[in-house]
């Protein structure tokens, strides 16, 4: 890797232009989507074409604990491969030293892709598009709170203190006022943004306390998947730097809304570049409506998925921002799937189901998946949905439990997302949820102590 340091993105080479690399920090996501690896110094990086980590990192809990998922061979935590993707090379600017972050794909010792690394499972769906002639786009929008520091999990989690000494407000979506209240902090993740090569769509504020949305720029769903995960710690760390916390727990606080990842998908024919959502005059194709039908059918096997823990479950309550079904619309942001209004050029699906707690690469491949199934087996949706669907039938699985039976039956989505992935992904969300269910709440102490 000696001619690596010219190979870097352009915002990576502005960033240490006239600097000396100290660090690399060689990184990859897991199946919460947290960052795992090894921070190298940068003549080290510079002699290696790869390095090892234990493919145990994939079996880990939220918790830090392990789900019992490493097949035949047991648990004797093998090694894996990881190479580095120079593309993703990106500024680490919060750092006291002059470092980098490389995102690595993960392989056997056979070079053959670890089915369950988040990243190869995105890949692999974006594969299959690719080999029907298809090029998949997408769109994340990312939500999330600005809360005050929260060091004792027995105390509720409250809003920060804006720069008006006040605690921030809830109601006051779309707010300028409001968004100017985390000035600071805002200020900090444009700069690291910027640093880190990022393109900011916008930043509003959305309706809970202390709740902001940054909209990304449409494009490669890897790219795409890759930013999200690298937004998710440079928002921590710009917070951090103002003595507040940025959490993307779907429904951190009680009686405000939840925070979602919204995901807009189009489809690009390769060939001509044009979008297969619509036609020659404009209109809408069947590929259109098969795409929805393939989320109304798969979307409640993929909750598991886009929902991936025991909270993200909170976040489906009627009237709160977020869906209780799976009914589409043209312009509605009641129903589970919407479509925006748009020229025909920029025709969208948006799936407003998954979560800002899932891991970027596994919420966006199993959208495009559930899509892919629609697309392939020509599924028909319902009838367009009229009016409030907070008025319609929930049909969303309310609990982990019973989205992990549905995603565990569904030999579809296995097949699209991988059986190896299917495997160990359910091992480790219900080791996570077998955890949950040892703990007693409050709740519980509260009304049942003396009562039953």
């Amino acid at each position: 890797m000696s001619d690596w340091n010219n190979n870097l993105p352009e915002a990576a080479k502005r960033y240490l232009e006239g600097r000396r690399l100290d660090e690399v920090e060689c990184i990859v996501s897991d199946l919460p989507g947290i960052a795992r690896g090894k921070a190298v110094p940068a003549s080290k990086f510079a002699r290696q074409d790869y390095f090892h980590l234990p493919d145990s990192v994939f079996y880990q809990t939220i918790t830090g604990d392990w789900g019992e998922a490493a097949g035949d061979d047991g648990f004797i935590e093998k090694d894996m491969v990881l190479r580095p993707d120079m593309s993703t090379a990106t500024a680490a600017p919060w750092t006291g030293d002059w470092t980098l972050q490389v995102i690595h794909d993960a392989f056997d010792s056979a070079g053959e892709p670890i089915p369950f690394s988040p990243r190869n499972v995105l890949k692999r769906v974006v594969d299959l598009y690719t080999a029907k002639g298809w090029k998949p786009i997408v769109a994340p929008e990312m939500e999330f709170f600005l809360v005050a520091r929260n060091t004792d999990p027995l105390q509720e989690i409250k809003p920060m203190m804006g720069r008006s000494g006040r605690p921030a407000a809830a109601r006051q979506a779309y707010s300028m006022t409001a968004v100017d209240e985390f000035g600071p902090v805002i200020d900090d993740i444009y700069d690291f943004a910027e640093a880190q090569g990022f393109e900011i769509d916008g930043i509003t504020q959305e309706g809970g306390a202390g709740q902001l949305e940054i909209n990304l720029v449409h494009g490669d769903p890897i790219k795409l998947a890759d930013e999200v995960f690298y937004f998710k710690r440079l928002i921590r760390e710009a917070a951090l730097r103002h003595d507040c916390y940025a959490t993307f727990m779907a429904k951190p606080i009680a009686n405000e809304p939840g925070s979602a990842m919204h995901i807009h998908h189009s489809i690009l024919d390769i060939e001509t570049g044009e979008n297969i959502f619509s036609g020659p005059q404009g209109g809408e194709t069947d590929a259109f409506y098969h795409f929805i039908g393939g989320l109304q059918t798969h979307l409640p096997s993929a909750i598991a998925v886009l929902a991936p823990y025991v909270n993200s479950y909170r976040r489906y309550v009627k009237d709160h921002a977020a869906p209780i079904n799976l009914s589409w619309a043209r312009d509605n942001r009641t129903t589970g799937i919407r479509v925006p209004l748009s020229g025909a050029n920029a025709r969208r699906v948006e799936n407003r189901i998954a979560g800002m707690d899932c891991n970027p690469y596994l919420g966006i491949a199993a959208s495009l998946a559930c899509g892919y199934l629609g697309l392939v087996d020509e599924i028909r949706p319902s009838k367009q949905f009229k009016g409030d669907a907070y008025a319609a039938d929930e049909d969303i699985p309310r609990v982990m439990g019973d989205a992990l039976d549905l995603f565990d039956g569904s030999k579809a989505l296995h097949r699209i997302l991988g059986e190896d992935f299917a495997r160990v992904y359910s091992i480790v969300k219900r080791a996570e949820y077998d955890e949950f269910l040892q703990v007693i709440s409050p709740w519980e102490r509260e009304h049942l102590l003396l009562n039953v």
